[in-house]
């Protein structure tokens, strides 16, 4: 099963998919067992109620072969047995995507003309995201959080998961084993005997691995996520860390202590007491930069005015009020007219998520906001290109 990364590039790719019916099926899933054992029977009820739906509007024959590919994933125990917090399938005659989300989401079926993309650009645009890199000598896990949660990302099988596995042969002589290393137990206390000022062969291989596992990271996940990363490791680890990095997204402060010596929930709040100011700072330049635009004439917080400019892409940046629904919908994404919707059908979108779409659509960006922090009571602002 080919699963996707939830990135910018990917919204763009559902984005531009004409070939309809377009399938949405989100749904939370679960770690570990028990709680995962109804997950699979979750999943095929939805794509019964999928199935109910395309028969309605499409021949059998059609609507069979199109859900072939969600029928085989139902099977799929491999794939159930490692599931994360979050589900998102979607399929049409041309593509089939499953991606894995590290964050609960509201159970959606949705059968149209476009994917229901809401929940992934909502979970991408949100501004709390960050990462964190838990690091010993024998052991390496990656994390995603956001103030609300922090949940492992499967590494893949040829990541580096110890110094004795990303060095094998290449260890020095003296230093075969990680025994010696204190890497379990946080007793460091042998790490260092100063030759001349010269680093022990231990810190030499240290650092290699340090090297290898900052890259690692750097290129699989940091260049495509563009999340800020925290290193939880050892004290005397963060700065052989930091002397082989390369990675700019890593942040300076880090949590000193032994990741494997903690849960994920207390992992989850010192994490989050690091970067909880780095995230009201960004909050509070956005805001900034929306007010001084506003008062010289290049941001407005009205949703007609907003509208407008997107179809015109003068659009630079839109804020969103998180959870804000307005109960209308684009007739024609391209052209922007609405139409009104039922508004007791919450699966469909709203006008502002719409907005959304076009100003993507149009190379601008979308940055979702807390309702405490935004600038406007509309729940929408806007800084305009020109």
């Amino acid at each position: 099963m080919t699963e996707k990364l939830l990135i910018p590039k990917l919204i763009h790719e559902l984005l531009s998919v004409a070939e309809a019916p377009c399938i949405s099926i989100y749904m939370t899933t679960h770690r570990s067992h028990p709680e995962n054992i109804q997950d699979t029977i979750r999943y095929e009820n939805l794509v019964k109620q999928v199935k109910e739906s395309l028969i309605e509007k499409y021949p059998k024959t059609e609507t069979l072969k199109l859900l072939e590919r969600f029928e085989t994933l139902a099977s799929d125990d491999e794939f159930w047995n490692h599931t994360s917090d979050g589900l998102a399938v979607l399929g049409s005659p041309g593509l089939f995507e499953v991606i894995r989300l590290h964050v609960p989401v509201e159970e959606v079926v949705i059968v149209s003309d476009s994917f229901h993309i809401r929940p992934l650009r909502r979970i991408l645009q949100s501004k709390d995201r960050y990462q964190v890199l838990a690091l010993t000598l024998d052991s390496v896990h990656l994390y995603e959080g956001n103030r609300q949660s922090l949940s492992e990302i499967e590494l893949p099988d040829d990541f580096p998961n110890s110094m004795v596995e990303a060095l094998g042969k290449e260890l020095t002589d003296k230093h075969s084993t990680v025994a010696s290393y204190g890497g379990l137990g946080g007793d460091s206390k042998n790490m260092r005997h100063g030759h001349g000022g010269k680093k022990e062969e231990m810190d030499i291989d240290a650092e290699r691995f340090f090297r290898v596992v900052a890259d690692s990271v750097h290129e699989r996940y940091s260049k495509h996520d563009a999340l800020p990363l925290l290193l939880a490791a050892l004290p005397e680890h963060h700065h052989l860390f930091h002397d082989v990095n390369k990675n700019p997204l890593v942040l300076a402060e880090g949590i000193e202590i032994n990741p494997q010596a903690v849960s994920t929930d207390e992992l989850a709040k010192l994490s989050w007491k690091i970067m909880e100011p780095v995230y009201s700072e960004k909050l509070d330049i956005m805001v900034g930069e929306f007010n001084q635009a506003k008062a010289n004439g290049l941001g407005t917080d009205d949703i007609d005015e907003v509208i407008e400019a997107a179809k015109a892409g003068r659009v630079d940046t839109l804020y969103v009020e998180a959870h804000r629904v307005m109960a209308s919908k684009l007739r024609n994404k391209d052209t922007g007219r609405f139409k009104t919707t039922d508004t007791t059908q919450p699966v469909l979108d709203d006008k502002l998520d719409d907005v959304g779409d076009l100003v993507a659509k149009m190379g601008g960006a979308v940055v979702i906001i807390p309702k405490e922090h935004m600038p406007t009571k509309t729940g929408v602002a806007c800084v305009f290109r020109y």
